[in-house]
């Protein structure tokens, strides 16, 4: 495979789009500080028709870029040293690819599962093709944890520049980036790239009305408050690669299994049910955990013919639909559930109303942010903090994120009078 020649300082994993599709994972409200840049395509063998975007995201202490066209994913690193030696930059590359597989959870194969649940549902049957390559990420918990906290009554748009901001406010920049093609670029200066804090910089007091003053509202006192929590239960002694000692605990929580693991996740200040089984799912290995709010709900409802005591319609979230809803699911899907969930919940977005119908799709020319549905065990109103449609906003990242508040409370409205609304 000739594909390698391509891209100058990347290195190249094959790996068949059907197995993980970036545009589609790095976009459906899963982790929040990846960013996008558009790449010229065909003007030269570095940015080849089937390269459309380039997506980069800040470890502890390098910068990983990726790449993607529908056979091969390109990779390379960014390190704040200027003068590692070829046999380092080929250790630290080896460590990158590692993270890679391990973030991916390129060990699952995709396609079997998919397989699986096209037997077992035909309803996921009728849109496997469209939505090909959608899998769970593997994140930091600290990070998943902080991140699912401000999820609370909030859409994607939204929490992409908190979490961005978060990280500006919180931990130092550890280098600066060009855009892959500076031409494209409004203003094409360096961008920083910042790693995600650790609790015993957010556990500070004055961290909340800090938070607050960058617009995080009420979730500014709980994650301060969870950081303080975990600082005091477990020290801020750094343990290993910069990891401090609470990190360390909650990467333990793995271990554990399933009902143990959320009850601990519970403990925490602005963490529900299903912010908790977030976390279980997509930091935690819980694989067949369903996370459940308003927006499942309408999917079970509307594919699955779900009712309760034979009615239909608007319910409270209580803990029993919770299980309820979650049980029947998993019965459909099996031991990868949750999994199954986030396909069916990214098909059922409005931003991905068009995606896969044409076999060669390309990524928009901008990184949209689709919605997500407001924190159920806490409120029943679904519409974030804006009503209204606002035009695309340039994050501190370089990247492109746009509001989406709208179009789901327009959605919400539709569904609320019985009108069948296709993402």
């Amino acid at each position: 495979m000739a594909t390698t020649t391509y891209l100058a300082g990347f290195r190249s994993l094959p790996l068949p789009i059907a197995q993980l599709s970036l545009e589609a994972v790095l976009r459906c409200g899963q982790s929040f500080r990846w960013t996008s840049f558009p790449l010229t395509p065909g003007l030269d063998n570095e940015h080849p028709p089937a390269l459309t975007h380039e997506y980069r995201f800040c470890l502890r202490d390098r910068v990983v870029c990726l790449r993607q066209s529908h056979h091969v994913l390109f990779y390379r690193s960014v390190f704040p040293e200027q003068d590692l030696s070829p046999a380092e930059t080929t250790l630290r590359e080896t460590e990158t690819l590692t993270w890679i597989k391990d973030y991916f959870q390129l060990d699952v194969d995709l396609s079997k599962l998919y397989d699986d649940w096209s037997e077992r549902d035909t309803v996921f049957r009728s849109l496997q093709s469209r939505f090909s390559g959608i899998r769970v990420l593997r994140q930091d918990p600290w990070e998943n944890l902080v991140s699912f906290i401000c999820s609370s009554n909030n859409n994607i748009g939204r929490i992409t520049k908190m979490i961005h901001a978060l990280c500006k406010k919180y931990s130092p920049p550890l280098l600066s980036l060009a855009p892959p093609c500076p031409a494209l670029a409004s203003a094409p200066t360096m961008t920083p790239y910042h790693p995600f804090p650790p609790p015993s910089v957010l556990a500070a007091p004055e961290v909340a009305p800090q938070l607050r003053s960058l617009g995080f509202g009420y979730r500014a006192d709980f994650i301060q408050r969870t950081a303080k929590m975990l600082v005091d239960e477990h020290g801020a002694t750094v343990v290993m690669r910069s990891m401090e000692a609470p990190e360390r605990w909650l990467l333990s929580l793995r271990d554990m299994n399933t009902i143990k693991a959320r009850e601990e996740l519970l403990k925490f200040v602005g963490v529900g049910r299903k912010v908790a089984d977030c976390i279980l799912l997509m930091s935690l290995n819980k694989c067949e955990v369903i996370p459940v709010d308003t927006h499942v709900h309408q999917i079970a409802v509307k594919h699955y013919h779900f009712t309760r005591n034979g009615l239909k319609g608007k319910m409270t979230m209580t803990p029993k639909l919770y299980d309820q809803i979650s049980k029947r699911l998993s019965d459909i899907w099996g031991e990868y559930a949750g999994w199954a969930h986030s396909i069916l919940f990214t098909a059922d977005l409005k931003v991905f109303s068009a995606y896969g119908l044409h076999e060669d799709h390309e990524s928009p020319s901008t990184s949209v942010a689709p919605s997500v549905v407001s924190e159920s065990e806490r409120s029943t109103k679904e519409a974030g903090p804006s009503s209204k449609r606002k035009p695309g906003i340039a994050t501190e990242s370089g990247a492109y994120w746009q509001d989406e508040g709208a179009d789901l409370f327009e959605r919400v409205k539709k569904r609320r009078r019985g009108v069948s609304v296709v993402a």
